[in-house]
């Protein structure tokens, strides 16, 4: 069984982690420096990732960390971010895109986007656009974007309306933004072999793991009886944030992981993290061009690697 004691040496490595300040963010980074990487914690909320920094360095001395200020959902605050850790770093190993929110009431991005598709996507989208020169300086450099079995709870994304004005519902929000996250992450290893470049894209998901996420989710009200019910089974029934960033982790860090795989749980929702075959439905190349489309549109970013 994988675990991070599988983690080999990572020193001389730059990894940029979104949503390191806490849960499955702050436990990739944590394993991260203390395999030797040097961590930049890209987090919104600077007294939660400072206070994360502190739990890295008291478990890891000597790791090397920075902290870079990044809300998701801002662009300026994303091109922002970009180039500070632009300005510091010539090259980035690796990228993880972890942050995210999940089944709020309706909101919208400082940009207007619909909440759930800006944070958890369209940001990424345009940060991994913006870090993208640095990406490809790096000898063989690794994006991993992490999705969730949640995208099965709603339908494919209607181009012409994908911030759902007037069909807004929490958990069909979540599960169009999953479904970008899947999407991006195999459309991204697609134009990484197109451009001929030896970077790699993987997709993982953490399964049920019991973070502050759920508690979130119910806090905010958005989530109806379906967060209510995941709250508890999280507790009750879910996999630690440890374990819970494992298939993240593993996708990051494995020597022979290939672009365009998903790393999961082994049992969908628990299990320990193994490589998990990809569903290739029929319309897969439309959603992945749809999403591209539309994620330029939206942005103003073009992503071409």
């Amino acid at each position: 069984m994988w675990t991070p004691a599988d983690i080999p040496d990572l020193s001389g490595r730059t990894a940029v982690v979104t949503g390191a300040n806490g849960g499955l963010g702050l436990v990739t980074a944590q394993e991260l420096a203390a395999h030797g990487a040097h961590v930049v914690l890209a987090a919104r909320d600077q007294d939660k990732a400072r206070t994360a920094d502190d739990r890295i360095h008291s478990r890891t001395p000597a790791a090397s960390t920075e902290i870079v200020e990044l809300d998701l959902g801002s662009l300026a605050s994303v091109r922002k971010a970009a180039d500070t850790i632009l300005a510091a770093h010539d090259s980035i190993d690796l990228l993880v895109n972890n942050a995210g929110v999940m089944a709020m009431p309706e909101r919208r991005t400082a940009d207007g986007f619909e909440m759930q598709f800006g944070v958890d996507h369209l940001g990424h989208f345009a940060l991994t656009a913006h870090l993208l020169p640095a990406l490809l300086r790096a000898e063989r450099a690794r994006v991993v974007t992490v999705t969730s079995t949640a995208r099965f709870f709603g339908g494919p994304m209607d181009p012409a309306n994908p911030h759902l004005a007037g069909r807004y519902k929490a958990w069909r929000a979540y599960a169009q933004a999953k479904w970008a996250n899947y999407h991006f992450g195999l459309g991204l290893q697609q134009r990484f072999e197109e451009g001929g470049h030896a970077a790699q894209s993987l997709i993982a998901h953490p399964g049920l793991s019991n973070t502050d996420l759920q508690s979130r989710t119910v806090r905010e009200g958005g989530g109806g009886w379906i967060g209510a019910f995941s709250e508890v089974l999280a507790k009750q029934r879910g996999m630690t944030p440890a374990e819970g960033a494992r298939p993240q982790l593993r996708a990051a860090t494995e020597p022979d992981a290939k672009g365009g795989e998903l790393y999961a749980p082994r049992y969908a929702s628990n299990g320990p993290a193994v490589r998990r075959p990809i569903l290739r439905r029929w319309d897969l190349q439309q959603r992945i061009d749809e999403l591209w489309q539309v994620s330029e549109r939206e942005t103003g970013v073009v992503l071409r690697p």
